[in-house]
């Protein structure tokens, strides 16, 4: 039974939902939808320890800032390696919330999503950092759980529902039954491998030094998991390793492919273990309903095609899968009395 205090602040306070992921964060409002959506880069100046810029402001700056400033990520591998900025971060969200929309009460509900199979200290982390940050009651739900709930996928029949979630950090490859994950793999290979696996390419084919962002506007451009038929080409503008000035080399889907070969193997064999190691009622209920694809990495190009071979399993892209986790969490948040089974348990759900 609840509290009428209770009732008062779940009826006037606004429920967050937020994807704290490696390269963008999404935050969900209970009854308004997705209202943010912003890099996950915070603008430091070292001399100051003064937060400058958070989001998409902050990635702005990624390569052109001076010395003293320095952007950076505060979240590796899907998990918080910088507990003061994330906090910060956390913060700026929970701000910009009450700022658009007037709450009596500014201490929200939070649900987050996290990777599957992170440790003890890597979940208290998170937890600590929401609570810091002014969180009322916090709940974790793990990312392929999260996705494939944003996914629509029915997670809580006795039936076998696949998930691959591809990230800016992590894969994770989930196959669940009655609200529960049976076999899954959490990979630290995501789309930020890919980007640095141009970076390589880049260096061993050309002797051309790339950034960061370079490496992710071509894989956007023009990457892809297999040969496609269409030929698309983009320019890879970097600094010659041997002269030392500015150097620009045409590369086309062929080249980006071969680049990435190396991860985009990974996630599949990630993807065959998972299935492996499943039960094979859950296989047949999988061959039925295909494997749904989430994430950004989704969207590479002919990565269901090659999936689908290599399993010989129907395979799926979600709708707008770059918002499944946050989309799952704002489910959850709309009904956590009847969803509670699939999150996770945690020490500091409470704070009044």
């Amino acid at each position: 039974m609840k509290s009428p205090l209770s009732f008062i602040f779940n009826r006037f306070s606004h429920d967050i939902g937020i994807d704290l992921g490696t390269a963008n964060s999404l935050v969900y409002v209970s009854g308004r939808g997705i209202v943010i959506s912003e890099p996950s880069v915070v603008a430091i100046n070292k001399k100051t320890k003064e937060i400058l810029a958070i989001g998409e402001e902050a990635k702005r700056m990624v390569g052109r800032t001076p010395a003293h400033i320095v952007a950076v990520r505060p979240l590796v591998d899907g998990v918080i390696s910088n507990f003061e900025v994330t906090e910060q971060m956390l913060r700026y969200y929970f701000d910009k919330v009450q700022r658009e929309k007037f709450s009596l009460f500014p201490h929200p509900r939070v649900i987050i999503g996290i990777p599957y199979g992170v440790t003890e200290v890597e979940k208290r982390a998170v937890e600590e950092g929401a609570i810091a940050a002014g969180a009322r009651e916090i709940y974790l739900i793990e990312e392929p759980i999260a996705a494939a709930i944003g996914a629509r996928l029915p997670v809580q029949d006795p039936a076998g529902s696949m998930i691959v979630d591809i990230g800016g950090g992590t894969t994770e490859v989930a196959i669940m039954s009655l609200g529960g994950i049976v076999s899954s793999r959490s990979l630290r290979i995501a789309g930020d491998e890919m980007n640095q696996d141009i970076i390589q390419y880049a260096r061993d084919e050309f002797n051309l030094l790339l950034g960061e962002r370079t490496a992710e506007e071509i894989k956007i451009k023009v990457g892809a998991a297999i040969p496609i038929k269409e030929k698309l080409e983009t320019p890879m503008r970097g600094r010659d390793l041997v002269s030392g000035l500015p150097k620009e080399i045409i590369v086309d889907s062929a080249q980006i492919s071969q680049a990435i070969s190396k991860s985009v193997s990974a996630i599949i064999d990630a993807v065959k273990v998972t299935m492996e190691e499943s039960p094979p009622e859950l296989l047949a209920d999988i061959m039925d309903r295909g494997i749904m694809l989430a994430g950004g990495g989704a969207l590479l190009r002919g990565l269901d095609i090659l999936i689908a071979a290599e399993t010989r399993t129907i395979v799926h892209i979600a709708d707008d899968p770059l918002t499944c986790v946050v989309r799952g969490t704002g489910i959850v948040l709309e009904d956590i009395d009847m969803l509670s089974g699939v999150l996770v348990p945690n020490k500091f759900k409470k704070r009044m």
